[in-house]
């Protein structure tokens, strides 16, 4: 074959038939030595740029010719040579990537010239392309640039990220304070200052205030308790008719309705309640209960959720706990309760004491400073008369001991008690849907016995017989709601009275550091007091400590302090003595 045809056909320089072919005139002196067969695989610059179709066959036996020579042993090994015979490289073109340094990776490219011919056949310089693709060294490539990490603009990093029930669970903080008495003599009660603030989207405000008195905050117990059965409300403090204007019991009922709406505001289903809305929101509170109470009546012991089913409340029967669950959580809430009273009243016997020694720490100080006044030794006087003062103060500490043991460990477990007594009401409207439940039953198996009746009697009453299964799948549908409200509803109670154990556990751990904190400090402040006291006596060199003579002017008759018989009678026996 000759070069012309090797020309006419750009498939017939195939790997197979490079040696007979004839070589190139201008390639001549690049292909007896080995050592040249790396500068030969990059092709000079007149060969590169070919102008018509013709040599092309030559540069592809060119190309093809490193096969050859690879296979040979190369003594200068696949760097090639060194020294001078490197320098036909140097002149390659500065677009073409370097030799690829191992030579038997190219072997194994060139032995595959189908592929290559294939992607010869599209590109305008396919040779160009080619030189590229084999000259590409092997081995695995570099990783792509990575750019470098941005802050997202969504939520920024400086944020920490909370869980989707806290960011969707509103907060509150509620004071009831200022307490003042309103009215006049037959219509007097106290009126709170109720402060609310809140990151709830539902109120008007962050921050608002309203004027509610006790009687409003009773409202919203009952009806809370109401429209949501099951649920433990935390309840007011007991009505007293006696003593309900003290200042005392003011502030431990103001304490206790404050921990009320707190814990209602706190509790996941009673914060969403509207009426909780309204007793912490309405300007006109009266007005706006009236209105809810003509348009939805508040609900009673045979409405509420079993009437808005259509369902009876029943209970003439004693009712037998079947859930060993329910039955041993009673029995403690009632061992729990009688612990408490009897803890309420041990409480109650403490701060009659410490009252009741108050009260004796001021009998005995009135009788010190009335001794130390007819008393003539001024060394005797004078730590009589401080004695005197000590017992005052000692009153006091026992006096605010005994409002801070009422306050803080005393209103915990009245509030605790109070708290069992809506859990039984709770346990009680799980009886009401249990009764509910089985009257619903009773009341199918009646519907199904007349349907029984009627089908036995034959087809004569069509439509009576369409009536009874009318009210056969009614009372199917009731029996399925009262037994659906039954089982919520004993779910909704375990998970409420264990939300009950939690917080009783806190609380009363809080109260009882509250309460031996205060008893300790109170003891400190007394042992200070009579430390001081001990220090005085002592300073027996220094008479003036405890008694300071008064000075009594000739002719003047408004003496501040010691003008008294007493006072004139020392005076005359210290001159006596000059």
């Amino acid at each position: 074959m000759d070069l012309g045809e090797a020309g006419d056909s750009p498939w017939g320089d195939v790997p197979s038939q490079s040696p007979s072919l004839p070589t190139a005139p201008g390639t001549e002196d690049s292909a007896p030595k080995p050592q040249d067969a790396e500068p030969s695989q990059q092709p000079s610059p007149s060969i590169k740029s070919p102008a018509t179709r013709g040599p092309r066959g030559p540069v592809r036996r060119l190309v093809a010719q490193p096969t050859k020579l690879e296979a040979a042993d190369d003594p200068l090994g696949p760097l090639g040579p060194l020294g001078d015979a490197a320098g036909p490289a140097t002149e390659a073109p500065a677009d073409e990537p370097p030799a690829p340094p191992q030579k038997e990776q190219m072997v194994i490219r060139t032995t595959m010239p189908q592929p290559a011919q294939q992607r010869r056949q599209g590109p305008a310089d396919p040779h160009r392309i080619d030189d590229d693709e084999y000259d590409r060294p092997s081995g695995p490539r570099a990783p792509p640039p990575v750019p470098a990490a941005q802050p997202s603009p969504i939520r920024p990093s400086s944020q920490p990220s909370v869980s989707i029930e806290q960011a969707a669970k509103p907060n509150f903080y509620i004071t009831v304070g200022d307490p003042h008495k309103v009215g006049d003599l037959t219509s007097s009660h106290i009126v709170y200052s109720v402060r609310t603030r809140t990151t709830s989207k539902g109120y008007k405000q962050p921050e608002f205030e309203v004027k509610r008195r006790y009687r409003d905050f009773l409202w919203l117990y009952t009806t809370m308790h109401g429209n949501n059965p099951g649920v433990v409300v935390p309840p007011p403090p007991e009505k007293q008719a006696l003593n309900r204007f003290e200042s005392n019991f003011v502030e431990s009922r103001r304490a206790a309705l404050e921990k009320m709406c707190n814990k209602i505001a706190a509790h996941p289903t009673l914060q969403r309640d509207p009426d909780l809305k309204l007793f912490l929101e309405s300007e006109s509170f009266n007005i706006d209960v009236k209105h809810k109470e003509r348009r939805e009546p508040l609900p009673s012991e045979s409405k509420g959720v079993w009437g808005s089913f259509g369902l009876n409340v029943g209970g003439g029967s004693k009712f037998v706990e079947q859930d060993d669950w329910f039955h041993d959580r009673r029995v403690y809430l009632d061992a729990l309760e009688s612990q408490l009273k009897a803890l309420l009243k041990s409480m109650d016997i403490m701060v009659n004491q410490r009252k009741a020694m108050a009260d004796a720490a001021a009998d005995f100080s009135a009788s010190l400073h009335a001794l130390s006044t007819v008393e003539l030794s001024p060394t005797l006087s004078g730590p009589l008369d401080a004695l005197s003062d000590l017992q005052i103060t000692i009153r006091d500490v026992y006096d605010r001991q005994a409002q801070q043991d009422v306050l803080t460990f005393g209103i915990t477990i009245d509030e605790y008690v109070r708290l069992i007594g809506s859990v039984k009401q709770a346990f009680g409207q799980r009886q009401k849907a249990f009764y509910s439940w089985h009257s619903a039953e009773s009341e199918l198996q009646k519907r199904k016995a007349s349907q029984d009746k009627l089908l036995r009697q034959g087809r004569s009453q069509q439509d009576r017989l369409n009536q009874v299964g009318a009210e056969v799948a009614d009372a199917e549908r009731k029996v399925h709601q009262a037994r659906l409200l039954f089982e919520d509803m004993g779910r909704l109670m375990r998970a409420e009275i264990d939300r009950f154990e939690r917080e009783k556990v806190e609380d009363f751990k809080s109260s009882v550091e509250t309460f031996l904190e205060s008893a300790v400090e109170a003891q400190k402040e007394l042992i200070e007091k009579w430390e001081t006291f001990l220090m005085q006596l002592d300073a027996e060199d220094d008479e003036t400590v405890f008694y300071r003579p008064p000075v009594i002017q000739t002719g003047d008759k408004s003496a501040p302090r010691g003008d008294t018989a007493v006072d004139r009678a020392r005076a005359t026996i210290d001159e006596d003595s000059d």
